[in-house]
């Protein structure tokens, strides 16, 4: 990792660890995720994650718009869709992330980073949307498929010393290299 932030430096472009704004203790942020994961086992006897969300809200849509179909699946009678405690997870960190850029000065209401614009230009929005776009369906189905999302995985899954979880995390941060150096061509 250090060596794609150094030949960033080096070829001129945007540095990311010269960031010029306020920002959140990783650190803080690292001990308040952990007393979260904690809270989360404390109380609901389950791992703290995200996927089985995205699986709720595809439920209640099913429901409203194909109920019939959705209640034939096999999925949806073992898991009747409805709000649980991972869908309030998910709407408090889209609430807390806007709070934490709106805190920390970052709220810029730009839809491409500088970064972003140096690679693939400034009138990309139309790809950065259909990436992003993309990307998040992607990962729904991975998350789905391996049982469990980057942070059921990386965060409750690690913490419990899983080790199809430590692949899985080893896994995104390759993964994440790589996608990194193909697009920015580091």
């Amino acid at each position: 990792m250090n060596m794609i932030l150094s030949r960033l430096t080096v070829l001129g472009e945007v540095d990311p660890l010269q960031y010029p704004g306020p920002a959140w203790s990783p650190y803080v942020v690292g001990a308040l995720i952990g007393v979260l994961s904690m809270f989360t086992f404390y109380f609901s006897n389950k791992p703290l994650g995200a996927s089985t969300a995205y699986a709720r809200i595809s439920g209640m849509l099913g429901k409203l718009f194909a109920p019939k179909h959705t209640q034939s699946l096999k999925y949806f009678q073992d898991n009747p869709p409805r709000p649980g405690w991972e869908l309030m997870l998910v709407i408090g960190v889209i609430i807390g992330s806007f709070f934490a850029a709106w805190s920390g000065g970052e709220l810029t209401g730009q839809l491409l980073p500088a970064m972003w614009v140096e690679r693939f230009g400034a009138d990309s929005n139309l790809l950065r949307i259909g990436v992003a776009l993309a990307g998040g369906m992607l990962m729904a189905f991975g998350a789905r498929m391996a049982g469990g999302c980057t942070s059921g995985h990386g965060i409750s899954g690690t913490l419990q010393l899983g080790i199809g979880s430590w692949i899985a995390a080893i896994c995104f941060f390759i993964g994440g290299i790589i996608t990194a150096m193909l697009m920015f061509g580091v």
